[in-house]
């Protein structure tokens, strides 16, 4: 009998800490679930409202978890699920053995690059989580305004690396064009701002619900508003008045005078990189953007765009193809994807031909995709990385100020990667640039890549306010207006020529004059605040016992 009574003892025991073992990962799991409902905001998913919710659970956590010192491992988990989901597509760059590389080393530099960003996102969060803890206190409206500072703060230090993508705004494009406006005023972390603000009001909410101070802001005999209180108030309002704000930036008419138009045609040449670089791709590209020029130059335009390295070729041999020789018969000026040189090296360049065929202008790729294009600490790591893969390694960047005139005025020139860049289409914008031309090969991804890559080129058009061309190898090629809207985007692993007309603008947001204004303010502010509070709480404990 007493055997049976210690046994079920024992039993129940094992079961109450396997228990107590769940209930301490109950808020990881929790974190991970909501990151990873941030990660469906964006394609193949596209569920851009989840954006406005899902960081009210870690938001929960970490200030409930403050007392138990924990918050990071949540926080870490949720950058793990937001950042693994939305660029799961890194995960189509496998099987790279049309590059020589053979299966095995392909799917180890895959899974790496793929846990590496994951993870790098995990910290950027778990840092986030850190600092409101620490710095936010007691206070609900000043943990909201650091953490919205510190979480801009945050995403500014990642752009300004080599590894960049998933932005919190871009949740927001293409599906929800009126908040992607308010890009306009101070870039992309104005959306940031928006959407970390909006789930800090409502998390604080949930949190001081039981708070009399703070809780319910109506009677508490009407039973309808027994669970409002004035945080949930105050995010409805916000979130209201931001989309106002964007909806009139949205609504504000677009000049379209004559002699601004440019007629521009693009073709989408649909040559697979697997075949790109052999002779029978090269031939089919010759042939596709050859026959694509002359198509668009017989329905009248202005000029045509191809995608980026439409041409594998160096820049020297560009003049002997029967592309140029298009070119030179019917006088239709092209931009021109291809190699450009720098000594011993190349750079991934668009070059511009004007009606006689000759080169004007060339823009290089600045912004290049880390093993890729180029090798991080080549010094360190280019004999490990090159016993893996057979990747050059002697591409090199182009400078970081460059400027892009054509025969048509300065144009926004941007190659592939650099549409995750905010600050490369500002810069270009303030210096004279009157639209956007965005060349690119995502032949190597699956389709939600280029679709979120479109994504991104929606957003530099409306931050910059011009009208925008995307020519892309194998799609998605698209024509843009200023705010936003797809005039027209091209098929997925399709042959297309497409032509639309677009129209150069000098016009200059808040965003192009002052660049990110915002993120600095939050962080005066939440300074300043934080500073007087604690002075505060410094005074009028002096003298206590």
């Amino acid at each position: 009998m007493q055997k049976k009574q210690s046994k079920k003892q024992g039993e129940e025991g094992r079961q109450g800490r396997q228990g107590a073992k769940f209930i301490s990962l109950l808020p990881c799991l929790i974190a991970l679930a909501s990151g990873i409902l941030m990660g469906l905001t964006v394609a193949p998913v596209g569920a851009w409202f989840l954006a406005w919710i899902a960081i009210v659970p870690l938001w929960v956590l970490v200030v409930t978890s403050a007392k138990r010192k924990n918050q990071s491992a949540p926080a870490f988990l949720w950058g793990i699920g937001y950042h693994g989901v939305a660029l799961s597509w890194i995960t189509g760059i496998h099987p790279m053995t049309w590059l020589g590389v053979p299966w095995l080393p392909s799917l180890a530099i895959t899974l790496f690059c793929w846990g590496f960003i994951s993870v790098l996102g995990g910290v950027f969060v778990a840092i986030w989580a850190a600092v409101i803890v620490r710095l936010g206190e007691q206070k609900p409206w000043l943990r909201i305004l650091i953490g919205t500072a510190v979480w801009c703060g945050l995403e500014s230090l990642w752009s300004a690396g080599p590894l960049w993508w998933s932005s919190l705004a871009y949740t927001q494009s293409p599906h929800n064009l009126v908040i992607v406006h308010l890009g306009q005023l101070s870039g992309p972390n104005t959306v940031t701002a928006a959407i970390v603000a909006v789930n800090g009001l409502i998390a604080e909410g949930w949190t001081n619900r039981q708070d009399p101070k703070d809780a319910k802001i109506f009677s508490a005999s009407s039973a309808p508003w027994r669970f409002v209180n004035k945080y949930w108030v105050s995010a409805t309002g916000l979130l209201i008045t931001l989309h106002l704000i964007g909806f009139i930036l949205y609504s504000r008419p677009i000049a379209q005078p004559p002699e601004a138009a440019l007629k521009v045609g693009i073709v989408q040449g649909n040559i697979p990189n697997r075949l790109l670089r052999s002779s029978e791709g090269f031939r089919r590209a010759q042939e596709n953007y050859t026959n694509g020029y002359l198509t668009l130059a017989d329905q009248g335009v202005d000029a045509v765009l191809t995608p980026e390295g439409a041409l594998p070729i160096f820049q020297r041999d560009l003049l002997g193809t029967a592309l140029v020789a298009a070119v030179k018969e019917k006088g239709v000026v092209a931009w021109i994807g291809a190699f450009g040189e720098r000594g011993d090296s190349y750079t991934i360049s668009l070059f511009t031909f004007n009606s006689k065929g000759e080169i004007v202008s060339r823009y290089d790729k600045s912004k290049l995709v880390p093993l890729g294009e180029y090798i991080p600490f080549e010094g360190i790591l280019g004999g490990i990385i090159q016993r893996l893969s057979p990747l050059d390694a002697h591409q090199v960047p182009g400078s970081a100020n460059q400027v892009f005139d054509t025969p048509f005025g300065r144009a926004i020139a941007s190659i592939c990667y650099e549409s995750a860049f905010p600050e490369q289409f500002r810069r270009q914008a303030a210096a004279g640039g009157q639209f956007i031309l965005s060349s690119s090969n995502d032949a190597h991804y699956t389709a939600s890549m280029p679709f979120q890559h479109h994504a991104q080129d929606i957003m530099r058009a409306i931050e910059t306010d011009r009208w925008s061309a995307r020519a892309t190898n194998t799609g998605y090629s698209a024509f843009i207006n200023p705010h936003g809207r797809t005039l027209w985007i091209s098929g997925y692993n399709t042959y297309e020529t497409h032509a639309e007309t677009i129209y150069r603008r000098q016009t200059q947001t808040l965003y192009v004059r002052w660049g990110d204004w915002l993120t600095p303010l939050l962080f005066i502010s939440s300074g300043g605040a934080w500073l007087i509070i604690r002075g505060i709480n410094k005074f009028s404990s002096f003298g206590k016992p």
